[in-house]
């Protein structure tokens, strides 16, 4: 079942810009509710769908597996989608509403990222289809993994207007050591982190901190 689906209160955990398949398997055994897999080509966690494959295929039914990307062709999109090696995809670019709602309506699932500027840019939100929205910070180069903290204020304005629309998923500069307040304060559907569990190179994650990380959230 994947993570969007859970029926219980506690907030999920997605671990992304994993990159290597032994790290895949441990973490997994961690337990988070999902992983994310990035797919853009300039991102510095970036693995090809074809080298993840193999440990996606082996991971089914044991996570929710995210792709992650950045203004890639549709037909892309379609086509990782429907290979069954991923179950969600995270949209982190400039995709226009038009095309997330022609994905949606051709019955894949996907979810758009906003990186949120200030409480402006919050309207977003309604804007775009589907019942789950990412939040991270305001990075308009970067597209996410920048380890640049959101503000938590926003992500708790969001939770007040949008909480029966959508399933809000917070990101942005999350660590082991600050998830619990940011919970506490935002209350979001689920958190996610890439830097914040790693100690050096991008990609490549600190298994203690993965660990700390998802007991804080606990």
């Amino acid at each position: 079942m994947s993570f969007f689906d859970k029926q219980s209160d506690q907030v999920g955990v997605k671990i992304c810009g994993i990159t290597q398949g032994d790290q895949a398997g441990q973490i997994v055994a961690l337990g988070p509710d999902a992983i994310g897999i990035n797919f853009w080509p300039q991102s510095k966690r970036y693995i090809g769908f074809d080298q993840a494959r193999p440990w996606l295929d082996e991971l089914n039914g044991e996570v929710t597996r995210i792709g992650v990307f950045v203004n890639a062709d549709s037909d892309e999109i379609i086509r990782i989608l429907e290979s069954g090696a991923i179950d969600h995809a995270q949209l982190h670019g400039d995709e226009s509403i038009e095309e997330v709602e022609s994905l949606l309506n051709k019955g894949l699932s996907v979810y758009k990222a906003l990186g949120i500027k200030d409480s402006a840019a919050l309207d977003n939100i309604a804007s775009y289809p589907g019942d789950t929205i990412l939040l991270d910070a305001y990075a308009p180069s970067e597209y996410g993994g920048t380890g640049e903290a959101f503000d938590w204020n926003l992500g708790r304005l969001a939770i007040e207007r949008f909480t029966d629309q959508k399933k809000i998923i917070l990101a942005g500069g999350l660590t082991p050591d600050n998830v619990a307040e940011a919970i506490q304060q935002v209350a979001p559907f689920a958190v996610d982190t890439a830097s914040g569990v790693e100690s050096g190179t991008p990609g490549i994650k600190d298994l203690d901190k993965v660990k700390r990380f998802i007991e804080a959230v606990r």
